[in-house]
């Protein structure tokens, strides 16, 4: 009689270590573009980058002092050899 070795059995949903992967198909049934979950990754890093870098540059226009040009008042004096 066989018995049944639930090891030699892999299914596919099994491997989840695999991440996910998006495919988008146009109504012709061509693929058109694939998303991994590597891209969602590297876009949400970019977003962050991103996000970090708008607060401190915010930051550093606020903190900076304005400087304006004011003209002097007095002219200066010439010098004559």
């Amino acid at each position: 009689m066989n018995k049944f070795d639930p090891t030699k059995l892999q299914t596919r949903m099994d491997n989840t270590g695999e991440g996910w992967l998006v495919q988008v198909y146009s109504h012709d049934r061509r693929l058109l573009c694939v998303l991994e979950s590597s891209h969602a990754w590297t876009f949400l890093l970019g977003l962050g980058f991103g996000l970090l870098l708008a607060v401190g540059w915010a930051n550093l226009a606020n903190d900076s002092p304005t400087t304006t040009y004011v003209p002097p008042t007095i002219s200066p004096e010439m010098w004559i050899d």
